[in-house]
Formats: structure tokens, C-alpha cells, sequence
């Protein structure tokens, strides 16, 4: 990663999210499910070619319980 770029790390509020799943239907490569079906998010920043499918696992969710941050 260059200096003036941003590592993008994708979080869940465990409390607002309901199991539905779409996340890692969308974004496998970074979300897992566990045995009652909520998302199991790889802690590590993500991969720059996943940034794209991120924003649409982020904008899929239907209880807004992902989101995208970007760190330095």
C-alpha cells in the first residue's frame, strides 16, 4: 500500500444485524457465516479489489448493520 493510500476495513454492528446473509453471499472473499447465520467479517483491512463488492454487501444489508471505514 502507498503512503497516500487508505486501508478499507468493513465492520458489523452484531446488535443490528439479523442473520439474513446476503453479506456473504455478496463479499465471500471477506464474510463468513457461523453456524446461526451471522456474518464472520476477517478483521484485516480488504483488499483493494474487494472495495467494489464491499460497497454493494454495505448497501445490500437490510438492517444497515455493515459499514465501510477507512483508516490510515
Amino acid at each position: 500500500m502507498r503512503a497516500t493510500e487508505t486501508a478499507v476495513k468493513l465492520l458489523v454492528n452484531p446488535i443490528d444485524c439479523a442473520a439474513h446473509g446476503a453479506c456473504a453471499e455478496l463479499l465471500p472473499e471477506a464474510i463468513a457465516l457461523d453456524e446461526w447465520g451471522y456474518p464472520v467479517i476477517d478483521p484485516g483491512p480488504l483488499r483493494p479489489s474487494l472495495e467494489r463488492p464491499a460497497r454493494k454487501a454495505v448497501s445490500a444489508c437490510p438492517t444497515l448493520a455493515l459499514r465501510l471505514i477507512r483508516s490510515s
